[in-house]
């Protein structure tokens, strides 16, 4: 079946529309990222998911065809945490490079992942430039302790492809959702993720459950998965097909505001991530918490693979 029968399938009018299972969005997503569907083709697919929306099932079939196809990277020691960065600054500093630096100061593998799909945003790759921390291959073992960054078209260029179709389109697409759910580690893994509308978090955490993928949801920072330095955002845990909230968000009035910076590009976001790990700068209270679940997130998970791995995951600041 091409892709043009699913579209006529995903492209009716409302409520003329039906959900593809999800062997048909395996299939379909498969000939979107091995290159054999036209422009005009990813154009039409693009629109009408973007109108119908996807239901769980489709993403995990969507998630199927890119898992396997990605050059995923083995295993850590320690289960690693997976950030992807797709939305940069917009009028916020983008914080995600700090988020990662202080995880892997707690010891923790970090998989930092990311492409640029809109200009004129700083991305957290600018800012980790600044920092001297520039990109790898994707066959690298993450070490403990250490920020890993791969660019999208590394781990499948055909997703990257799917990605590139906003700047003709002029909209988001699936892509933009499926970077933000996939496990690009062969092993255990804990995917730190972000929604923008609240009606999100229970269809991305039922996927995950699909997918028996560890996740922590929260809404980000202006799409980014690190929380917004100024209101402490809900956090969920997902594991073991059990989604638990593990942080409440933030209510009342602020009573004061974090010192971040009001310039948002990279090298003022790099000299404030700096000061922050050099301890010259507190670091956000709601980065700080969100530090803490993660920590305590793949502290379990670790002792899930294995029990006798029960010490505290964390090192000497």
């Amino acid at each position: 079946m091409s892709i043009s029968s699913y579209i006529k399938i995903i492209g009716r009018a409302a409520p003329g529309a039906q959900p593809l299972s999800r062997e048909q969005a395996a299939d379909l997503m498969g000939q979107v990222l091995d290159g054999s569907c036209t422009d005009l083709e990813i154009g039409a697919f693009c629109v009408a998911m973007r109108i119908k929306g996807e239901t769980p099932e489709e993403m995990a079939g969507f998630l199927d065809a890119v898992h396997a196809r990605m050059n995923r990277l083995p295993a850590s020691d320690r289960p690693v945490v997976v950030l992807p960065s797709y939305n940069g600054a917009r009028r916020l500093p983008v914080l995600t490079p700090l988020l990662a630096l202080m995880l892997a100061r707690k010891g923790l593998p970090v998989l930092l992942h990311g492409a640029s799909t809109e200009d004129g945003r700083v991305t957290s790759r600018d800012v980790l430039a600044q920092l001297g921390i520039g990109t790898h291959a994707p066959a690298d073992r993450i070490a403990s302790g250490r920020v890993h960054v791969v660019p999208t078209e590394r781990l499948l260029p055909g997703l990257k492809r799917l990605l590139d179709a906003r700047r003709a389109i002029g909209l988001r697409n699936t892509g933009h959702a499926l970077v933000k759910m996939m496990n690009p580690i062969d092993g255990p893994a804990l995917v730190v993720t972000s929604y923008t509308h609240p009606e999100y978090a229970a269809s991305m955490a039922t996927t995950f459950d699909l997918f028996d993928t560890a996740a922590l949801l929260l809404r980000g920072t202006e799409g980014e998965p690190v929380a917004d330095a100024r209101r402490t955002p809900r956090m969920v845990l997902v594991n073991d097909g059990v989604a638990q909230c593990v942080q409440e968000a933030q209510v009342g009035p602020l009573t004061s505001l974090p010192r971040v910076p009001t310039i948002i590009d990279a090298a003022t976001t790099a000299d404030f991530t700096r000061a922050v790990m050099e301890g010259r700068l507190p670091a956000p209270a709601p980065v700080t918490l969100q530090v803490e679940h993660i920590v305590r997130a793949c502290k379990a998970l670790e002792a899930a693979y294995d029990p006798t791995l029960l010490q505290p995951l964390v090192t000497p600041a």
